[in-house]
């Protein structure tokens, strides 16, 4: 029998749908579920709604819950993490430290300075994972949900000898967004993407094998309500010619053509029909009222109408396919750059297609980038980099020289302003960042 470690169990949307898709398959219908959490509250929510869905499905599977992390991943076949590190009180400090120098940023979760500094503190908390994982369930295939999704996948491949590889839900939403737009059946379309998280691209995009590009450029271009579904990704695309993954919303924040000027911002990230306002006028305040709401909110989720059909995250998927039926699955995971996208660096994480087999995991070669592709995801891959060394080596000069080249950053401020930024979400963070002093790269070995 299979056993799956859910570590952030609490995260109780992501843990229902990851649940009820893999019950769905014969394999795995007598698995056992261990669900981790620190949260006890959140946890014990998080097994009543797994209880329901094995009671609804009739599985003979199991269910446990632990707050102990070696308890849950002890002989865990497949582990799933889709933790937040921190609370909201310190994240919220990413957001309003760039505000108040006027880089305003929309959800700040995967890069720029906000993104940076939540890697930064999710990254020794995602060590300490795959240490036991290393310890408990070795041969284990880690799927990681957590973001900065680039940046922790790229230190935990480098750093440990974890088999991990990273999920993002965006590939295939915005695939089956494009097949709506065309009116095709998602069934029919094939497609290659590659590039990094959140800013990678359908090099191609096929209905019935036939180019599908022509067909979204006019739908784009002639009916308003499709332009502003996604007015962000729709202007990049009329652009740049190919079509980005991540929602408007974040794309908006990843360049320095969208939110550099309130003008911009009124234009493009405030009227569309995509949750473009930004966090800082929108995002935070919502959170704060969910915390003091949370309870009664996680009884909604719990108590929800559950559906047994099997959705469209990969997970369960590969799962299936390395040690369940062997039935082989093409996903795109975030894994490194060796061999597998000619123009960007060697070494960084890249999100390319992967092959699930029985042989584990194989990613796939997909060449270059179109150039002008790769000039933008070449500057967040870099940036990436620098970060990420940074953070092994516990050098605030090189978190700080990162962003200095973020494009929405370096749009809006100078170097000097810069560095007054970066100082004050130092300080604003003092207190959670334990790699700065030492080094972690010599701790993982």
């Amino acid at each position: 029998m299979a056993k799956f470690a859910f570590i952030g169990a609490g995260s109780m949307v992501f843990t229902k749908n990851l649940v009820r898709d893999l019950l769905t398959f014969p394999a795995f219908a007598d698995c056992t579920i261990s669900l981790m959490d620190v949260d006890e509250v959140r946890l014990e929510y998080a097994k009543q709604m797994v209880q329901r869905i094995i009671a609804e499905g009739g599985y003979p599977a199991v269910v446990e819950a632990t707050t102990d992390r070696a308890r849950a991943l002890d002989g865990a076949s497949g582990v799933l993490c889709t933790i937040l590190s921190h609370d909201v009180d310190v994240w919220r400090s990413d957001l309003e430290i760039p505000m108040k120098y006027g880089v305003d940023i929309n959800i700040g979760d995967t890069r720029g300075p906000s993104g940076i500094f939540r890697f930064l503190r999710t990254l020794p908390v995602m060590l300490d994972i795959c240490r036991d994982i290393e310890q408990y369930c070795p041969d284990a295939i880690f799927l990681n949900y957590t973001n900065p999704m680039a940046m922790l996948c790229r230190v935990m491949q480098s750093e440990t000898k974890v088999n991990v590889t990273g999920l993002c839900h965006s590939v295939q939403g915005t695939a089956a967004m494009l097949a709506r737009w065309i009116g095709a059946p998602f069934e029919e379309i094939t497609y290659v993407c590659a590039g990094i998280n959140h800013q990678a691209f359908y090099l191609d995009y096929k209905w019935n094998g036939k180019d599908a590009y022509p067909l979204i450029r006019e739908a784009v271009e002639n009916r308003p309500e499709i332009y502003n579904e996604e007015q962000v990704r729709n202007e990049m695309f009329l652009h740049l010619d190919y079509y980005v993954t991540e929602s408007s919303g974040h794309n908006s924040e990843y360049n320095a053509w969208f939110r550099k000027r309130p003008d911009l911002i009124e234009k493009y990230c405030t009227h569309g029909t995509g949750w473009n306002p930004g966090l800082h006028a929108l995002g935070l305040r919502n959170r704060d009222a969910r915390k003091k709401n949370w309870t009664k909110q996680l009884e909604e989720w719990r108590d929800a109408p559950i559906s047994l059909e099997r959705g469209s995250e990969y997970a369960s998927y590969i799962f299936n396919a390395v040690f369940g039926d062997h039935t082989m699955f093409e996903f795109n995971g975030n894994v490194r750059n060796f061999g597998l996208i000619d123009n960007l660096p060697k070494g960084c994480c890249v999100e390319v297609p992967v092959l699930a087999s029985k042989r584990g995991l194989s990613p796939m070669h997909v060449g270059p980038l179109p150039p002008q592709l790769a000039l933008l995801v070449n500057t967040s891959a870099g940036i990436e980099e620098l970060a990420i060394e940074g953070a092994l080596t516990g050098d605030p000069r090189k978190i700080f020289q990162a962003i200095c080249y973020d494009p929405l950053t370096s749009a809006v401020l100078s170097l000097a302003e810069i560095k007054s930024m970066v100082d004050e979400m130092f300080e604003a963070n003092k207190e959670v960042l334990p790699q700065f002093g030492h080094s972690l790269r010599f701790a993982v070995k």
